[in-house]
């Protein structure tokens, strides 16, 4: 029997053949043993993908809750009216307040380069300072933004007198404008902040019952969303804005005139010496308003008398869709904010009335070019101006208009 077998180990043909069996046993194996391994990859692959989703869905769910909104008591007006402070605070701890004064911008808390929270806009901590008078800091303006000449325009062939608060001309809705009311707020669940005010007939010599409400957003991406709407029983000129006056640093003792901005306008509106609109749209190439490019504020200030308080044409070329507007940057803190708006015009102000004599909370003076607004608008005395892109609502239209405001860090 064992010659039997050493004579068959050692034939060739045998040899050969069980050479064949043994690798095709091992084959039959190794396959087997790689379908096993493709079949629990793909297990393990489609595990990691639903942990994956679940874990994205319960991270969009809980950023989503993160917005939160605080309201609290900010003192009375003298007639006994509560006015109330809204706090809306992100994922990312950036936080907004908001009064239902004015619906006025407070306080705007962003992270700088180092995550120091800093307030980067100019405001007070009680009610009383702005009842003793400042230069509308984070008011919500109307029924019209920037200046109407000599407070007169006519509207369907009739002549309207408005109150005139800045020398000859109408500023900003006039003695008593939106940034003087008191709205109506409401926190609503998606985490705005809805504030509701109506105008009515007459008011500030306006036509019309105006019906205005504003909704303040903040988002987990440090946009703050504010979206207008307004409807009239009459046609009347309307121009809504916010006048948030900002400093990136964080730091209001040192001035934004080291800030860089960048503005995409190739063109701006010239003003005579009461700040008016000649009527021409001038080009921005060659002189101190070319922030096609970034500039620091400073650089050329001096070129332009007074300062900078200006309308910039944007260079928009897609109708009521956002635009980016403009990028402004503070090299100290690494802080950047663009503005996106469904606006045609820009007033950038560089804070040239600002003397000293306002203090912040912890008493900083709020001196000349201590801060720096980007408004978004329509152009100033529009109604005067059958050029410019018309501001009248006439009744069964909706006025609506969106600005953002996107803080980031470089």
């Amino acid at each position: 029997m064992l010659s039997f077998l050493k004579v068959a180990i050692l034939n060739p043909r045998i040899k050969q053949l069980i050479n064949m069996k043994n690798k095709m046993t091992s084959f039959v194996f190794a396959q087997h043993e790689f379908s096993m391994i493709i079949s629990m990859g793909l297990s393990m692959i489609l595990l990691v993908a639903l942990f994956s989703s679940c874990n994205s869905e319960e991270q969009n769910a809980s950023a989503e809750k993160e917005v939160t909104i605080h309201k609290e008591p900010f003192g009375k007006l003298e007639d006994g009216r509560q006015v109330s402070l809204f706090t809306l605070t992100n994922a990312n701890n950036m936080e907004v307040k908001i009064m239902t004064y004015g619906g006025t911008v407070t306080s705007i808390r962003t992270p700088d380069k180092e995550g120091n929270m800093d307030n980067v806009v100019l405001g007070f901590d009680s009610l009383d300072k702005y009842l003793a008078g400042v230069p509308y800091f984070g008011a919500l303006i109307g029924r019209y933004g920037n200046r109407i000449e000599d407070g007169i325009f006519s509207v369907d062939g009739k002549e309207y007198e408005l109150a005139t608060n800045d020398g000859d001309n109408h500023l900003h809705g006039g003695e008593k404008g939106f940034d003087k009311r008191l709205w109506d707020a409401k926190a609503l669940e998606d985490g705005s902040l809805q504030l509701h005010y109506l105008s009515e007939d007459g008011e500030e010599g306006y036509p019309g019952n105006l019906d205005v409400t504003v909704f303040y957003t903040l988002t987990n991406d440090n946009e703050l969303k504010i979206e207008y709407e307004a409807t009239t029983d009459k046609a009347t000129p309307v121009n809504l804005t916010n006048h948030s006056y900002f400093n990136l640093s964080g730091h209001p003792d040192s001035t934004i005139l080291d800030h860089q901005l960048k503005i995409k306008a190739q063109e701006y509106t010239p003003v005579n010496d009461e700040l008016i609109p000649t009527g021409e749209l001038a080009q921005v190439e060659g002189t101190p308003f070319d922030f096609t490019e970034f500039h620091k504020i400073g650089t050329r200030i001096d070129q332009v008398e007074g300062g900078y308080d200006h309308n910039f044409v944007l260079d928009r070329t897609a109708g009521d869709s956002l635009f980016h507007a403009a990028t402004v940057y503070s090299p100290a803190s690494g802080r950047e904010l663009k503005v996106f708006t469904t606006e045609p015009g820009l007033q950038f102000y560089s804070g040239n009335f600002l003397d000293g004599s306002l203090k912040g909370p912890d008493g900083t003076p709020f001196v000349k070019h201590a801060a720096l607004c980007l408004e978004t608008q329509h152009f100033p005395n529009s109604p005067n101006e059958p050029d410019f892109p018309s501001t009248i609502l006439q009744p069964g239209e909706t006025y609506q208009t969106t600005t953002i405001y996107q803080f980031s860090i470089r």
